[in-house]
């Protein structure tokens, strides 16, 4: 399915109500993960990027891509919306990186491009694994790596539509995860773990790691709300995925 148009038209309606709320937190500190904002010093996902050229597919305001800059990254921000490529540009400040718009589904660059590809809750989130992916894979250099984060498939079949919050309670069925309905008939993704792997290994890549975030107790979820408070202390609700093109 075509999501693009759809997933453009919600971004830009939501662009800058998101970045109001949850850019103070994700703009302050450079190089947080998910829905904790915990920092990758913390989960060592990204790691050293001196020297590397690399593409954030999905970056918003440019949290991510403007704290790379900052740190000497030659780095690459692309997104679906014009209006968050808007606001990454109103936040560049001095550290100044190129924007680009585009869908992490048809990437518009050439084979080989990158030595880092990564996101969080970006366009791997927003457009088909099994498109997206292979397009990834495609720009990678060889040894380059693809790092990114999504929510886990307990998170999705535990999170009640009806109460709008995350519970202990199985709502929806593990193998029936695929295309998830948001506003405005856009669509996000989600994948079982086998699936996962079979996309990531279908594209040529070797999995290197699968960190599981796991927030400490009191830690506030800046998105969603869980029941009980400390859910995600208790199980997985994020996918920090390393993996590198061979």
């Amino acid at each position: 399915m075509d999501s693009i148009p759809a997933n453009r038209r919600l971004w830009n309606q939501i662009s800058s109500a998101y970045q109001r709320e949850h850019d103070p937190q994700i703009g302050a500190t450079p190089r947080l993960w998910g829905m904790y904002s915990i920092p990758d010093a913390h989960l060592n996902a990204l790691g050293d990027v001196t020297g590397k050229r690399v593409l954030e597919l999905g970056c918003g305001a440019g949290q991510w891509s403007r704290a790379l800059a900052a740190e000497g990254t030659t780095v690459v921000g692309l997104d679906l919306s014009e209006a968050q490529l808007a606001a990454a540009s109103r936040a560049m400040g001095a550290a100044h990186y190129p924007l680009v718009q585009g869908a992490a589904e048809r990437l518009p660059f050439g084979a080989d491009s990158f030595d880092l590809v990564f996101c969080d809750f970006g366009g791997l989130s927003w457009a088909p694994p099994h498109m997206a992916v292979p397009q990834a894979a495609r720009v990678l250099r060889p040894g380059g790596r693809l790092v990114f984060n999504v929510a886990s498939p307990w998170f999705e079949v535990c999170y009640d539509e009806a109460a709008s919050r995350v519970t202990t309670t199985l709502q929806k069925e593990y193998f029936g995860l695929n295309t998830i309905a948001e506003d405005g008939d856009a669509t996000s993704y989600q994948l079982t773990y086998g699936d996962w792997v079979r996309v990531l290994r279908g594209a040529g890549l070797v999995i290197d790691d699968l960190i599981e975030p796991r927030p400490e107790p009191g830690t506030p979820n800046g998105y969603n709300e869980t029941d009980p408070p400390d859910w995600a202390h208790r199980w997985p609700a994020e996918l920090l995925w390393v993996t590198h093109k061979p």
